[in-house]
């Protein structure tokens, strides 16, 4: 197993907060990837309810719309690298086909395979179906709801793929929700509490302001300028 600079306590404390809570975190510990990073089209979720889902990428590309081009890879091959180790993980895949979506890899089966293997759930700018028959604990963003598989196959795993504009590689810890996914860094993950901790108490200082019965924008220019630079 892998070194890693965090423990499965400190992936389940950032359960907590939603996608954007943690994109607001990050923005303070690794401002560099203040605008990378995170997938940047609308998706779809499955079960918009569900708590956040946090772990370790595992990554592969489809295609649906043509007959496989040569040899593609093996399913099984494919459970095995997605099953779970030392921390739990997230199916991460990119759809390669110039409608992307056009056929789904997921449905009843492959969500009733993956959830067995203890994955978490997916993102991908792909396709899903089936939703009255979804396995259910399994979340899923992804792009478009669609009817058929058509041909859809495995064409790689285990490489980098980006996903809506986020770049992921084999390992990447992701959080997601009904908004969205983002790439949080390793070494990013136990400096995450404190960073949303002091983003939550600079905007409470705003709201507050607005939602009192004396709210006036004298108040609120005077809470702009206690709570710092925000957003």
């Amino acid at each position: 197993m892998a070194e890693r600079p965090f423990t499965q306590a400190d992936l389940d404390v950032l359960t907590q907060w939603d996608t954007p809570t943690i994109c607001n975190g990050l923005e303070l510990i690794v401002p560099e990837r203040r605008a990378i990073g995170f997938t940047v089209e609308p998706m779809v979720c499955i079960d918009p309810k569900a708590k956040p889902i946090i772990g370790l990428a595992r990554t592969g590309m489809i295609r649906a719309k043509e007959p496989p081009r040569g040899k593609v890879a093996d399913r099984a091959d494919w459970y095995d690298y997605v099953a779970p180790s030392d921390f739990p993980t997230i199916a991460i895949l990119q759809d390669i086909d110039d409608q992307p979506g056009y056929g789904a890899y997921w449905g009843e089966v492959q969500s009733t395979i993956h959830k067995s293997l203890g994955v978490l759930g997916c993102v991908t700018n792909g396709s899903f179906r089936d939703l009255d028959a979804w396995a259910p604990g399994f979340q899923m963003v992804g792009g478009r709801v669609g009817p058929s598989h058509a041909h859809v196959h495995m064409v790689s795993f285990g490489g980098p793929v980006n996903v809506f504009g986020m770049g992921v590689g084999h390992d990447d810890v992701i959080h997601a929700d009904f908004h969205g996914a983002v790439v949080i860094p390793a070494e990013a993950v136990k400096k995450l509490p404190a960073a949303i901790d002091l983003c939550t108490r600079r905007e409470k200082v705003i709201l507050d302001v607005c939602r009192a019965p004396d709210f006036t924008g004298a108040k609120l220019r005077e809470a702009l300028k206690r709570s710092g630079e925000i957003h």
